[in-house]
């Protein structure tokens, strides 16, 4: 392969590389901007009871749950004592599910878990040392 073929090669390659980083990091950068819940967002909450339960109060807190307008999904694990839905923050909100909860089902005690900073920061281990990750966190700087 001579000089002038190389270069050319060289160069092609160079450029195709080069606009496909800042196609990625574009990418990366709006995809991961905060934006509005809209009608196809999806949230998940989680209430804590801090009482046993048995499987029959399981089900009826499931049943009610789901009887409530903006639910998607419910599970309710009653050796834990913990119930996780999702729900459309459009048609709902998680306080006051968790507020109508507490008061139709005489569960004082229970209460939504609210993840701290820290928490949310370390959400997924895999994320933080992803090179995905880290190209996010030096965009993130940046702007």
């Amino acid at each position: 392969m001579n000089k002038k073929t190389f270069k050319k090669v060289a160069v092609v390659t160079l450029s195709t590389m080069l606009l496909l980083g800042a196609v990625l990091v574009t990418h990366i950068y709006l995809v991961t901007r905060p934006k509005a819940p809209d009608a196809h967002t999806i949230a998940m909450a989680r209430i804590d009871l801090k009482q046993a339960i048995s499987q029959q109060e399981a089900d009826q807190i499931t049943a009610w749950l789901y009887s409530q307008q903006g639910i998607d999904h419910v599970l309710c694990n009653p050796q834990s004592a913990i119930v996780v839905f999702t729900f459309y923050p459009i048609k709902a909100s998680g306080n006051d599910i968790v507020n109508n909860f507490r008061s139709n089902f005489n569960f004082k005690n229970a209460i939504r878990y609210m993840p701290t900073e820290d928490e949310l920061k370390s959400g997924c281990p895999v994320a933080a040392t992803s090179v995905t990750y880290k190209v996010y966190n030096y965009i993130s700087h940046i702007f």
